[in-house]
Formats: C-alpha cells, sequence, structure tokens
C-alpha cells in the first residue's frame, strides 16, 4: 500500500492541483485573518484567539477538500487506469486507504504553515503568551477530522462517475449537509426530544467540542465512524464492478 501512497502523493505534487490547494488555502485564510476587516480578523478583534481561522477554514474545506478529492477514482475511471490498478497484487480496501491518506497528507501539508499564525498570536498577546493554546491544539486535531471526513465524502462522490465536475457538485452539498443539515433539521421544535438525536448526528455538533480545546472519545468516535461509513461506502461501489 505504501507505493501506493507514494504515488498518490506524487501525483498531487507532481501537479498542479496540490499546489493551487495549498495556496488558494493559505492566502483566503491569511486574508481574512490578517487583512480584511470582519470579525475573523485577530488584529480587528483585539483578541489573541485564533478561533477565527479555524471558522474561516471549515468553510474552505467545504470547497476546496472536495477540489482535491474530485479526481482520486473520477480521472482513473475516465482515463481508463482504474481497471488496470485494480488488477494489481493489492486490494480494494489498500487502494482506497492509500488515495484517502495521500489527500489527508496534503490537507495536513496545507495546515503546517498556519502554526505561524500560533506564533504570531502567542506573541501578539498582553501579555506574550496570554493565548489559549489547549483550545488551539484541539481546534487544530478537529479541523483534521473535519478535513478527513470532508475527504471521505469526496473519494466516495469521485468513485460514482467518470466526471471530476460531476464529482466535485456531489461532493460539496453532501459535505455541506452533513456539516449543517442536521443542525437546520433540529431548529424545527416539531421535532421534540428527538430533535437532540437529530443534531448529533451533524459533523457541526462534533466539531464545536474540539473548537473549545474539549476532545471526548464519543466525538472522535463520530468523526472515525463517518469516515468509515463513507469509505466502505466507495467500496462496495467499487465491487458493483462485478456485479
Amino acid at each position: 500500500m505504501y507505493s501506493l501512497y507514494r504515488k498518490e502523493i506524487k501525483s498531487y505534487l507532481s501537479s498542479l492541483i496540490g499546489y493551487i490547494f495549498i495556496g488558494v488555502f493559505l492566502i483566503i485564510a491569511g486574508l481574512f485573518i490578517w487583512v480584511f476587516p470582519n470579525i475573523n480578523n485577530v488584529l480587528f478583534s483585539n483578541m489573541a484567539s485564533l478561533q477565527g481561522f479555524f471558522d474561516t477554514s471549515k468553510f474552505l474545506f467545504l470547497f476546496l477538500v472536495p477540489a482535491i478529492t474530485m479526481r482520486t477514482f473520477a480521472e482513473e475511471k475516465r482515463s481508463g487506469t482504474l481497471e488496470l490498478l485494480l488488477t494489481k497484487p493489492f486490494s480494494d480496501t489498500q487502494l482506497i486507504a492509500a488515495k484517502f491518506l495521500a489527500s489527508l497528507t496534503l490537507l495536513v501539508i496545507a495546515l503546517l504553515p498556519t502554526l505561524l499564525y500560533v506564533i504570531s498570536v502567542y506573541n501578539l498577546g498582553s501579555p506574550p503568551g496570554n493565548i489559549d493554546l489547549g483550545s488551539t491544539w484541539g481546534s487544530y486535531l478537529g479541523l483534521i477530522f473535519l478535513g478527513a471526513t470532508f475527504i471521505s465524502i469526496g473519494v466516495f462522490a469521485s468513485s460514482v462517475t467518470s466526471n471530476q465536475i460531476v464529482a466535485f457538485v456531489m461532493a460539496a452539498p453532501l459535505c455541506f449537509i452533513m456539516y449543517f443539515g442536521f443542525e437546520f433539521i433540529y431548529s424545527f421544535e416539531i421535532l421534540g426530544t428527538v430533535g437532540f438525536f437529530v443534531k448529533s448526528l451533524g459533523i457541526d455538533y462534533h466539531y464545536k467540542s474540539f473548537s473549545i480545546g474539549l476532545i471526548d472519545t464519543r466525538d472522535i468516535l463520530y468523526f472515525v465512524s463517518v469516515i468509515l461509513i463513507f469509505l466502505i461506502s466507495t467500496r462496495i461501489v467499487l465491487l458493483s464492478r462485478k456485479w
């Protein structure tokens, strides 16, 4: 599987898509955090907090993550290399895992330069160091889980079509629904006691815990479960070619 993983990483870094993803993410996030006057701007809010960065990032991930995953299987299908890959001595599960981990690695690489934001806010605090590091690291972990969940959704969407644009159009709304849809349904009070259960099915409910530095095993289990559901669904799609 490692050779597959290396192949996928190289495909990202040898083409523009990986650099575009990293560049667009860093530029837009940086503009909103440091330049544009808005509630998420650290200098504008006069608070030694990166909460604005994490709030901005989750919206960027809604569109950027489907953009990097739309080619994972769709491009293989379009070019006819998927069947060739599936004849190699590795399983469908290994192929899916390699593509998932490669996309996740690219996402982590995009997040690494933002550690400069932590250093900057740390030194801008009054006194210096007046920043909730527990909440910050918890938010980073939550952002990685969020990105991994969106990646699993994007990989699934890419597996059901040979058109990258269709994969993106499927993945982006599905990510949006998984994040905000259940919260929206919960807003209708007619659900009564069932409403809280519906709300807990959404990503937003579990991501909020990470954003305040609260790392709960139930939230981790939720994200891992959703990721596995979509990756298993991807495998079912690939297996359906044999039916």
